[in-house]
């Protein structure tokens, strides 16, 4: 019986029953308020208002909340970081800069009016409460993240606001403080100068090299996830050592690693699985349990408060998003976006409110009180609801509107898209490189998945080698799960490895080959190896040959180099696709080495299809220049070749001297080998077609014909 009334005990102390409660409210939240049509973020928080001290008072809000909701800021801060498009920030930086400046300004005057002239506040606190304003926090990014718009320029440029309106409410703050404190002189501020410039030199100067270190030297997943949580949360203590907020450095980091995550790693999903199911919504949770909805019942002047303050912090950040919105002559779906994100205010106005209440006017006389504190209290968490609402309904018309603008063209590529990746897997040293490449090459709006295959030698039976095919194809499926990328594994008893594959890839129907480079140093003619140079000879379709020296999330540049009437191959195309999306997830840049012609096809594609891409071009006349690329690569570079089968339109003589030239002059760079395919139904790949290749193409045909024709005749 004591058992039982120790247990029943509120607020409930154990921490089996506070997590397992939490885990309730994570899981049900969001059931009850879908079925309500209510985003579940506002769920989160009103059910932590519930369960909280100031609700039914179920849950202490001990030390769990205090360190797990920390860390769900850092994760909403961190996410934003990681999944932007960085060529669309770059894009956007002008007007994510005025937009900031507005949404700070603006606030600023609204909230010091309102606390100078409605709520008869002293200087100093009007002033702490217009940098309360000023700020605001991300809480409704998991929407965005949901509905798949975080690339959308109105995202973009929102995010690009937030630091800036942060950055400047801190500033703001740091000089109150220490005027306050009797040390905000000329000093002061060159102190805080420097450690800013520091930190942001460490950041992105430090930091960058450290992690391409790591992630070179370590694959495991499960040190490499902890190692960008340890990141995050050193960015964000180093920030807070600068006088700065925590959530600043953690996006900070999560900008410096955006390069070093591809979105379809199994890196990220994990980061945006343990985040969105744990650390965000204890975040969320901790912060209705700090909501006390008393006062306002109670007493008539903490309603009248709460109420100045949200039409004031609601009315302000609405007109900065309206002013931005009409001078950027973007939609109004757009700027009901740029509002829903600029609207909430949490973990900064928390740590800003709580500086005034631990700040002193006088001895004894803190500069804001507690009443002060229950009303940013309650306007955080009104105004919680009201950013969760507006970026929602948003989100639904954008989404809606993009999918209906991109339908029909998303529509045809994906019906004339055959794309089906075979993955022959028969080398555990190199099954993660192959898969990672895949991930990033294969076309994510298609529910296809990928194809493993591993072939058993049909002379060879013995338990042994049967348990490295499980091991093999164990290894590519745990891989495809964390990405959560479909896979198909298969197992085939041949005795001509050549033959099985070849014949694994027309009866999967697939449209191209993936394997590793399995070469014999000591003899320069069996460079490619026996397998891949049977390959090239007995198969028509795409052939991509990879061999990575460094993790491919630490490629910094991709040279391609192409040959010339590369554009007459039937999948030329196909290949520019799948190395564009390579660049596209690893956000690196790309530089194609052709003809001037092959150039202006190439980046004519590129900007009709892959226009994120940092794409450069160069002039290569002859194949007899290529050995002088390698004076152009640096070991964290990627050389993609181009080359063609004997008899293609594209070939060379000298591609008869390709695996000399590459076992000579780029034996320590990482390499791929594409031979495009040769099918006659992939000639329009993606409807994508130069009007001169397609005529080229066809008089090429007809003078096949006309030749056959004559040979007979002649026989």
């Amino acid at each position: 019986m004591d058992v039982i009334t120790t247990y029943l005990h509120l607020p409930i102390t154990d921490p089996t029953w506070i997590f397992f409660l939490v885990l309730c409210v994570i899981l049900f939240a969001p059931m009850i308020f879908s079925k309500l049509h209510i985003p579940h973020l506002i769920g989160m928080i009103l059910a932590g208002v519930l369960i909280g001290e100031h609700g039914l008072n179920i849950l202490a809000r001990d030390a769990s909340f205090e360190l797990f909701g920390k860390v769900g800021i850092y994760f909403i801060m961190f996410l934003a970081g990681l999944e932007m498009d960085l060529q669309n920030l770059k894009q956007n930086r002008v007007k994510g800069f005025i937009f900031g400046a507005i949404t700070s300004i603006i606030p600023f005057v609204f909230g010091f009016v309102a606390g100078y002239n409605f709520l008869d506040y002293s200087l100093p606190a009007s002033l702490l409460l217009a940098c309360i304003f000023a700020s605001h926090t991300l809480v409704a990014y998991p929407i965005v993240g949901r509905y798949g718009l975080s690339n959308a320029p109105s995202v973009t440029i929102s995010v690009a606001a937030t630091m800036v309106a942060l950055l400047s409410a801190l500033m703001m703050l740091a000089g109150i403080s220490g005027t306050l404190k009797g040390t905000g002189d000329v000093w002061f501020w060159l102190f805080f100068g420097l450690k800013f410039a520091i930190f942001i030199f460490g950041m992105f100067f430090l930091l960058p090299r450290l992690i391409r270190v790591f992630f070179r030297k370590y694959s495991d997943p499960v040190i490499q996830f902890t190692f960008t949580l340890a990141v995050v949360l050193l960015s964000a203590a180093t920030a807070e050592l600068c006088g700065l907020e925590g959530i600043f450095g953690a996006f900070l980091a999560g900008l410096v690693l955006n390069r070093f995550v591809p979105n379809t790693s199994p890196l990220m999903n994990r980061i945006e699985f343990v985040g969105n199911a744990l650390f965000i919504p204890y975040f969320l949770i901790g912060v209705g349990m700090l909501v006390n909805v008393a006062p306002m019942f109670q007493e008539g002047k903490a309603a009248v408060v709460v109420a100045i303050m949200v039409i004031a912090g609601t009315l302000s950040k609405y007109l900065a998003a309206l002013i931005s919105r009409k001078l950027f002559r973007m939609s109004r779906r757009e700027g009901v976006m740029m509002f829903g994100l600029t609207e909430a205010h949490a973990a900064g106005a928390l740590a800003m409110v709580m500086v005034g209440v631990n700040l002193e006017v006088s001895p004894g006389v803190p500069l804001m009180n507690g009443a002060v504190l229950d009303g940013v209290v309650m306007m955080i968490l009104i105004s919680c609801i009201i950013s969760s609402i507006a970026t929602d309904q948003a989100a639904k018309k954008l989404k809606v509107e993009s999918e209906g603008t991109n339908k029909k063209e998303r529509r045809d590529s994906t019906a004339r898209d055959d794309e089906k990746i075979l993955i022959p897997i028969n080398e555990p040293n190199n099954i993660e490189t192959l898969m990672s490449t895949a991930f990033m090459m294969r076309n994510q709006q298609l529910s296809r998945g990928l194809i493993c295959l591993n072939i058993i030698n049909d002379a060879d039976l013995s338990d042994k080698t049967q348990a490295h095919s499980r091991k093999c194809l164990e290894m590519a499926t745990k891989l495809a799960s964390a990405a959560d990328v479909p896979v198909q594994t298969q197992t085939r008893l041949a005795v001509n490895f050549v033959t099985a594959t070849i014949h694994a890839l027309r009866e999967n129907d697939a449209s191209e080959l993936l394997i590793g480079l399995h070469r014999q140093r000591h003899n320069d003619d069996s460079f490619l190896g026996q397998f891949a140079q049977g390959l090239i000879n007995g198969m028509s379709r795409q052939l991509i040959i990879v061999n990575m020296n460094i993790p491919a999330n630490t490629i910094r540049k991709i040279v391609v180099a192409v040959p010339e009437k590369a554009e007459y191959e039937k999948g030329f195309y196909r290949w520019i696709n799948r190395i564009a999306r390579m660049a596209e997830d690893l956000g690196c840049q790309m530089t194609f080495y052709a003809t001037e012609t092959t150039n202006s096809l190439i980046l004519r594609y590129m900007r009709e299809r892959h226009k994120s891409v940092r794409d450069e071009y160069e002039i290569l006349d002859s194949w007899n220049d290529f050995p002088a690329l390698r004076h152009e690569l640096n070991p964290d570079h990627l050389l993609v070749v181009v080359t063609a089968r004997r008899g293609s339109i594209s070939y060379q003589k000298a591609f008869n001297k390709l695996p000399h030239l590459l076992q000579t002059n780029f034996a320590h760079s990482s390499l791929m080998l594409i031979y495009p395919d040769q099918q006659e139904q992939n000639n329009d790949f993606y409807a994508f077609t130069d009007p001169h290749h397609h005529d080229t193409a066809t008089s090429n045909t007809r003078i096949g014909r006309w030749l056959s024709k004559w040979i007979g005749e002649m026989g």
